[in-house]
């Protein structure tokens, strides 16, 4: 039988014509049980793709085989390796080690408050490093949608250059108004764009290792956040702030290159036509809107430490040239947190570890922060907070792509992020707030950090109990 007359007897619209060996359904959810009977099939490497009619009720939905093309079930639409998925790996790891400067800006905020800005109150200028933060999670949205109709590459130059140009432009800042424009809403929204197409692109090459490979990308951005605080510190005494961040600048430079080099999506940029708003039945989504609310909790507190534990350690008498290697402490814990839970998450469940985590860094605020007296606890608290709080960020866009439809997957974590966006922008500024209410006393920042954390724990094991009932359940 011809081509043609193939494509008809199956009720296929055709969409690509070039096949070597097997046919591949997509549009079902991340979750192959999760498939409906309108299946729709898309180029995997040099496949045809195709869309099946939705079937009548005397002739059930079928993939017929055309030409050298054979049936293929859902799972083999993801290779789980390979060259160009584990350089996607390779390439997002260099896009977040950049990124490790958002985990390194209580640096900044301990040198802004004794330089350039000694006027300002450390509340006021924790607004500059949430301000980065909320561009970067409130992009999310857009950003997402556009990575589902265009893929990364027109996201990803533009967002190299900007972040570049926001960090050079950071080394010239003097007034206040200036780092919070630069600093936090330039670099900010550079942050996002090199952060949600990495992790949208792994998405598209890995299934059943998708938190593992997801893990290690994400360890780049803890190991920026153990460098650059200690180059940072180094360079700042030696050289001058100026130079020290035109440096940087030109390390960013050099990773960014290399990104876009290796950073590939295996889902075609055919869907132009996409509108930018996401479906309604995102939001009535239960297990996804739980997961969400969850998540703003437990984001709402996460870089609270992180932000604050330099000063915190000044307060108890640390030298100002040790307290700096205290967030080089915390971000190598988050390594850890990283890759390591991420291999037993694909094992054991994405959510099962992403409560728990949530869970624990809340405790240790609580059992281990609030009688941090001395230095050795301060690390000990910095590394094992930085542990959870990394595998709490790891877990994240795994849980949600498990969740999610994979066409839907960049819209879906923009979803989560710019809803959190409003948590982490005023995460920072809250606590500043009640720790000037206590006059500089840190036990009521500290109970709210941990409080929260729990709260959003207990958010995200409920999302879980929806998504499949019984405690144990590999979720």
């Amino acid at each position: 039988m011809g081509r043609q007359n193939a494509f008809q007897s199956a009720n296929l619209d055709p969409q690509m014509t070039s096949c070597t060996n097997r046919s591949t359904p997509t549009g079902t959810m991340g979750d192959p049980e999760k498939a409906q009977s309108s299946i729709a099939t898309s180029a995997v490497g040099d496949c045809l793709t195709l869309t099946l009619s939705p079937p009548s009720s005397s002739s059930p939905a079928s993939v017929s085989s055309i030409g050298t093309c054979q049936d293929v079930t859902f799972e083999h639409t993801y290779p789980d390796g390979g060259l160009r998925a584990w350089l996607t790996v390779f390439g997002s790891a260099a896009f977040l080690f950049c990124c490790g400067q958002l985990t390194a800006f209580g640096v900044f905020e301990t040198w802004y408050s004794e330089h350039q800005l000694q006027s300002v109150s450390p509340s006021t200028i924790s607004w500059i490093g949430s301000i980065q933060l909320w561009v970067l999670y409130f992009s999310g949205a857009f950003l997402g949608r556009i990575f589902d109709a265009y893929g990364p590459r027109v996201i990803l130059i533009p967002g190299s250059v900007l972040l570049v140009l926001g960090t050079m432009l950071t080394s010239i800042c003097t007034r206040f108004f200036h780092f919070l424009i630069v600093q936090g809403l330039l670099t900010g929204l550079a942050y996002g764009m090199l952060f949600y197409p990495s992790f949208a692109s792994i998405s598209t090459h890995f299934k059943k290792y998708r938190a593992t490979a997801m893990g290690i990308a994400i360890a780049g951005s803890g190991l920026g956040g153990v460098v650059l605080p200690i180059i940072y510190r180094q360079l700042f005494v030696r050289i001058g702030f100026g130079w020290s961040v035109r440096l940087s600048g030109f390390l960013l430079l050099a990773l960014c290159i290399l990104g876009n080099a290796t950073v590939t999506s295996r889902l075609p940029s055919g869907s132009k036509q996409r509108k930018l708003i996401p479906k309604m039945e995102t939001l009535r989504d239960t297990p996804f809107v739980l997961f969400t609310a969850g998540s703003f909790l437990a984001l709402f507190a996460l870089f609270i430490p992180f932000t604050y534990i330099v000063n915190y350690s000044l307060s108890k008498g640390v030298s100002s040239s040790t307290s700096y290697y205290i967030v080089s402490a915390m971000n190598v814990g988050s390594i850890f947190g990283r890759i390591l839970p991420a291999l037993l998450a694909d094992a054991v469940g994405r959510f099962n570890i992403s409560a728990p985590s949530a869970f624990f860094a809340g405790l240790l605020c609580l059992a281990l922060w609030t009688f941090a007296e001395s230095l050795p606890v301060i690390l000990v608290f910095a590394a094992l907070y930085g542990c959870f709080a990394g595998t709490f960020l790891a877990m994240q866009i795994p849980c949600v792509t498990q969740i999610s439809d994979i066409e839907e997957v960049g819209t879906r974590i923009g979803v989560v992020y710019s809803v959190a966006s409003f948590a982490v922008l005023a995460g920072g500024p809250a606590a500043g707030a009640v720790l000037d209410l206590n006059h500089g006393r840190y036990e009521g920042m500290i109970l709210l950090c941990g409080i929260m954390h729990i709260l959003g724990s207990t958010l995200i094991f409920w999302s879980k109990l929806r998504v499949k009932r019984g405690i144990l359940a590999r979720v």
